[in-house]
């Protein structure tokens, strides 16, 4: 794990000349440029972008941490998050004498040098408590001195950093001196950490660390378990916490493959919430993610890492997560190669360490790589209070996101993923109107050193150059003006074809609200459900066993619409009573695979039966089975069997997933719907 973080060290380097691997070149003279359409939906909300989502981690082996020039650099970029002591180190650092036994302290790198740094940057806090080597005291000392003492306000608190890597699942990285290594121990120590330290400021939020859904060791129990990590740390400390930690190094062996795993994180964060409110008791909906740590394993200093970096941050973000934080502001290179015919130093940094390997050198201290761009176009594309709205586009090497803006204005990031042509887009607008003209364009190309602002194109028409991301920022054709508020959070319950939704009333503008408006998300498109006077709807012909996002609009007696409400998700599952009922258990996990139990009771069948379900997932395959004969035709999944059932029949398998693992919850058996057993 440690291999791509340099976190025990000083920034070593070994000295390797890695093979280049150019882009492939345009074909001289040749073929049109391709083209695409971006579909950009205003009624379709996501969440709000947050004051502190665009983050980065520190570390105190960092001697540029503090400074004025990496201060005013990460301030100018819309850093407005920043993680301190960085990484495994938060499991060392002792913050009273500025020490880590183990590891590298730089000089002045110490707490009020951190902060020093983060108010000239206009940016917000964020510290590791060290959990593996220190004690709730020692925590609630820091808290004291901190926003008692000092008057620095550090809201948010992280007990510990990566605990499941203290050994108890095999892999050793994370200093851990207690002697219960297991997720119950670590739990029941944040419930004393979170106790203390809220005894000196109650307003801290206090967060805990969770493994990322598909991404070792999630879904593993280890011996003693009783459960997962996640399970158990949430059972036990999720009526203490406020937020949970994920962190997020995708692979991918290709700059191509690895700026395809953004589209996991839907699952990704949907998972995660799904755990929360499953066992982390009462008012659970109250606990945040936060993302504080990621990067990319391809392309870290050019282009594929700033595509990677605007596509996983506007994902995370428009998902809810409320800090996205990069590893890291320095690293140090590890490995010089050529990517896209830029060179790369495999430096996991935003800023250059000047590090020299066999064959080159980085850059001066403190030059921006090419992530460090990604994030400034990010702030220029939203800001907070902006929400994201759906956007699509049908080309899948073109990324589309959006938000719409409290003035009424729209900003629309495109990202061309295509390292040798251009793209010329068409943009398409539901529940919006854009004004005519040339709009404000914000360009980052391949080898740039800087954002292009310029006024080129139309609202509805973009050429985008090859590895590029692009920003565009609409006026309304008409400004708004006295039409209604935005209807509250939705919150709703689903059976296996129903659902009932209610959201708190929109405040009405210069004329009385006539109606509410439900919209299902369908992709990049709304889909209404219905409308109604009221502040509730209910929803028939469902499918069961599937999941809808949904938003509410106000319209008031003058035809004005409102910004559409923040989305709520709903997934049908099985009925309340059936002849059949069906219960699959995630029996034995490795992370990247399972063996699934599947339990069939049912009355009134004789004879031969078929049991069907689908994956939620095209990442979930099949791969063996027994107790039956098993098939899988696109994402659907049979098993046949002549075992009686009226007194239940076991049936397994064997599937791989390389992505976030949701089980299904709709079976039919013989063609009858299944209640869950």
């Amino acid at each position: 794990m440690t291999a791509r973080r340099l976190r025990w060290a000083a920034w070593p380097v070994i000295a390797v000349l890695a093979a280049a691997v150019p882009g492939t070149g345009a074909t001289a003279g040749a073929a049109a440029t391709p083209t695409a359409t971006v579909t950009v939906n205003a009624r379709a909300g996501l969440a709000t972008m947050p004051d502190t989502g665009i983050g980065v981690n520190h570390a105190v082996w960092d001697s540029q941490l503090g400074t004025d020039e990496v201060a005013d650099l990460l301030g100018g970029a819309g850093v407005r998050a920043m993680r301190y002591p960085g990484g495994s180190y938060g499991d060392i650092y002792h913050w009273k004498d500025h020490t880590a036994p183990g590891g590298y302290v730089a000089p002045n790198t110490d707490f009020d040098t951190f902060m020093g740094g983060v108010r000239r940057a206009g940016a917000q806090p964020i510290v590791i408590a060290n959990y593996g080597t220190g004690t709730p005291e020692e925590a609630a000392d820091w808290v004291r001195y901190a926003n008692v003492t000092k008057g620095y306000g550090v809201k948010y608190w992280e007990i510990g950093n990566e605990l499941y890597g203290n050994g108890h699942y095999g892999a050793n990285w994370e200093a851990d001196n207690h002697a219960d290594k297991s997720p119950a121990g670590y739990a029941g120590l944040v419930v004393d950490y979170a106790k203390a330290m809220k005894a000196v400021d109650p307003g801290v939020k206090i967060g805990a660390v969770l493994t990322t859904p598909a991404n070792w060791p999630d879904g593993i129990v280890g011996t003693g378990d009783a459960a997962t990590w996640n399970q158990t740390v949430l059972s036990i400390a999720g009526p203490h916490i406020d937020f949970v930690i994920l962190h997020w190094y995708p692979s991918g062996s290709t700059a191509a493959e690895s700026l395809t795993r953004s589209e996991q994180v839907d699952d990704m964060i949907y998972l995660a919430r799904d755990q929360i409110t499953r066992y982390a008791g009462a008012n659970s909906g109250r606990i945040g993610i936060a993302m504080t740590e990621m990067n990319t394993s391809v392309g870290m200093n050019t282009q594929p890492g700033a595509l990677f970096a605007a596509e996983a941050y506007s994902s995370l973000l428009a998902n809810g997560v409320f800090t996205v934080d990069w590893w890291n502001v320095h690293n140090g290179a590890t490995k010089l190669s050529t990517v896209a015919g830029q060179p790369d130093y495999g430096d996991a940094g935003l800023l250059s360490s000047a590090t020299c390997l066999e064959g080159g050198c980085e850059p001066a201290l403190n030059t921006p790589f090419a992530p460090y761009y990604a994030l400034k176009m990010l702030s220029t594309f939203a800001r907070p209070g902006d929400q994201f709205v759906r956007a699509g586009a049908d080309d899948p090497l073109v990324s589309a996101h959006a938000v719409r803006r409290p003035n009424g204005d729209l900003a629309v990031l495109l990202l061309n993923k295509d390292p040798d042509q251009a793209r010329t887009v068409t943009l398409d607008y539901a529940g919006y109107t854009p004004a005519g003209g040339a709009p404000q364009v914000f360009t980052f190309t391949n080898g740039a050193t800087a954002l292009a602002e310029s006024a080129t194109g139309t609202s509805t028409s973009q050429t985008l150059p090859p590895y590029s991301l692009t920003t565009l920022v609409l006026h309304p054709a008409a400004a708004a003006s006295g039409g209604p508020g935005t209807p509250g959070q939705p919150t709703g319950t689903a059976t296996d074809r129903t659902a009932t939704i209610s959201w708190p009333a929109a405040a009405p503008g210069a004329h009385p609200i006539a109606k509410y408006e439900v919209y299902r998300q369908v992709g990049a498109v709304s889909e209404q459900w219905g409308e109604t006077t009221g502040t509730s709807l209910d929803v028939g012909n469902l499918v069961p066993g599937s999941r809808y996002t949904v938003n509410v609009l106000a319209r008031d007696t003058a035809g004005n619409v409102s910004a559409a409400s923040p989305p709520l998700t709903l997934t049908t599952g099985a009925p309340a009573t059936s002849s059949c009922t069906v219960r699959m258990t995630d029996v034995t996990d490795w992370a990247s695979g399972f063996v699934g139990g599947i339990r069939v009771t049912a009355t009134g069948v004789a004879g031969d039966w078929t049991l069907t379900f689908s994956w939620p997932t095209a990442r979930q395959r099949l791969t063996g089975g027994w107790n039956g004969t098993w098939a899988q035709n696109g994402t659907t999944v049979t098993v046949s069997s002549s075992a009686p059932t009226a007194a239940g029949v076991d049936v397994g398998f064997t599937a791989d997933y390389s992505g976030p693992n949701i089980l299904p919850t709709a079976f039919t058996l013989n063609g009858v719907l299944c209640a869950a057993g």
